[in-house]
């Protein structure tokens, strides 16, 4: 079988060959190709030695190299792995033990799922797949190597990782497998953080639809482990518009399902009509390649349990639940340990979501928008907007946010003074008026950078000192 390999990996194959090893293009990247699509690592198992690997090739790095991971760094820049065959001795359930082995079997055997236990010769074309993954894929199914439950309890992450490859393939997964997935799921608050936080975030990077996966994420239990506060939204009523377009007509009590109809075209995982859904589409709406933004729009609903309360007509009100959110999604960003710097942003992002100037906002209304949400989100903050819209379209949303951004940028192009860096006058300068150190010369230069957000001409050293004067007799 031919797959379309970089010549690198070829060529690496080829040195291994050439000095009596086995070199099999294992991983990922056999695994998209065999299903049609581009990416995936390429990585490559072998029987040699990690030694002789190094001895192999020029430069090498020793990225893991005592569980017989060495980089080799190839021509075309790219550092490919090369793996010493392995097979587990024992394991934990997070962590395991392994020995090097002289088989490809053995090491495709301690492999997680057949799809990804599926090796190629490089040189041979030869195809390796004892445990039919390759028939797996053209069926559409996912099942373990082997007995889930021992797959599982093997390395809990699994669970995951078996929740990302259906959604990311759209496999089924077979009855076995999702019976010993469901649970193990009890299990997952055994995992750290950071591999849930990694794990969760290839989901939301690597497909347009991460929702197909996070919906079996619901489904199977594993949300309510890791991000309960977003657990706590499913089945729960979203605020419908009062005018709606597209197929998501508002219904009186959000409740409504979706009909066959409405479903054709669309993953059954946005195709629900709670605020779980709502949250899903809109992760959907948000490009793969902006991370941040993406757990953004996942997390914004978060704040509708807290704020919830009946209308006057009995229906469902989420005032104030953009603070709410921004709360629990410091504890979901807090718990997965993401830096500080990420965290502030997606919580900042959540906070501010409907802070909209209105759409006959004068020039100096959006000024005062442009301080609240400052340069740095004002970009992400529209596409988080545009996001919503379409995970809840209303009649004409689209067209407005768009015209609000370009009006925004309109008066970011005059250069407007939004901080107090901008204005004509600082500290020195009160004190040079005869104003004392102290809380006073702070409110009056906030005072000062407020009526010249109002008024821009006031923005004079010279103006800016009478005003003091006239504040301060």
């Amino acid at each position: 079988m031919k797959l379309d390999a970089p010549e690198a990996v070829v060529e690496i194959a080829r040195k291994l060959h050439q000095h009596g090893f086995q070199a099999w293009a294992v991983g990922g990247a056999v695994r998209d190709a065999l299903a049609g699509r581009a990416g995936g690592d390429w990585d490559i198992a072998t029987d040699a030695r990690p030694q002789q690997v190094r001895g192999l090739f020029r430069r090498t790095v020793p990225i893991g190299i005592e569980h017989g991971t060495v980089g080799v760094l190839a021509p075309d820049g790219v550092l490919y792995e090369v793996t010493t065959f392995r097979r587990d001795v024992s394991t934990d359930g997070r962590h395991a033990v392994v020995e090097f082995a002289d088989s490809l079997d053995d090491d495709l055997a301690r492999r997680d799922f057949t799809i990804n236990a599926v090796a190629w010769d490089p040189l041979s074309g030869e195809l390796r797949d004892p445990f039919g993954g390759a028939a797996d894929l053209a069926a559409g199914l996912l099942r373990t190597v082997g007995k889930p439950h021992e797959r599982f309890a093997e390395d809990r992450l699994r669970v995951l990782r078996a929740l990302r490859f259906a959604g990311w393939f759209g496999l089924r997964i077979d009855d076995a497998t999702w019976t010993a997935l469901v649970v193990a799921a009890r299990e997952l608050d055994h995992l750290s953080a950071e591999r849930v936080r990694e794990e969760v975030s290839k989901v939301l990077a690597g497909t347009p639809v991460a929702s197909m996966t996070l919906d079996l994420y619901a489904r199977s239990g594993s949300l309510a482990t890791w991000l309960p506060e977003l657990a706590a939204t499913i089945g729960m009523q979203t605020p419908a518009p009062a005018e709606a377009v597209g197929r998501r007509r508002a219904r009186a009590a959000a409740t409504e399902p979706a009909t066959a109809d409405e479903r054709r075209d669309e993953p059954a995982a946005v195709a629900r009509n709670d605020a779980f859904g709502l949250a899903l589409r809109a992760a959907d709406a948000v490009s793969p390649a902006r991370l941040l933004l993406r757990w953004t729009a996942l997390l914004h609903t978060t704040g509708y349990p807290a704020a919830r309360t009946r209308d006057l007509r009995g229906g469902w009100r989420y005032v104030g639940h953009e603070r709410a959110g921004a709360a629990r999604t410091e504890q979901v960003l807090r718990r997965l340990r993401f830096s500080n710097a990420d965290s502030e942003r997606i919580v900042r992002l959540v906070a501010i979501q409907s802070d909209l100037f209105p759409p006959d906002a004068p020039d100096s209304g959006i000024r005062r928008w442009l301080a609240h949400v400052t340069r740095d989100y004002i970009n992400d903050f529209f596409r988080l907007r545009i996001a919503l819209w379409r995970a809840y379209p209303v009649e004409r949303g689209d067209r407005d946010l768009r015209e609000r951004w370009q009006r925004a940028r309109e008066v970011l192009r005059q250069r407007p003074v939004l901080t107090l860096d901008g204005l004509a006058v600082d500290g020195r300068d009160l004190l040079a008026a005869g104003i004392e150190p102290g809380p006073r010369m702070g409110e009056l230069l906030r005072t000062l950078l407020t009526r010249v957000i109002e008024e821009p001409a006031l923005n004079t050293k010279e103006r800016l000192l009478e005003l003091v004067r006239e504040a301060v007799p």
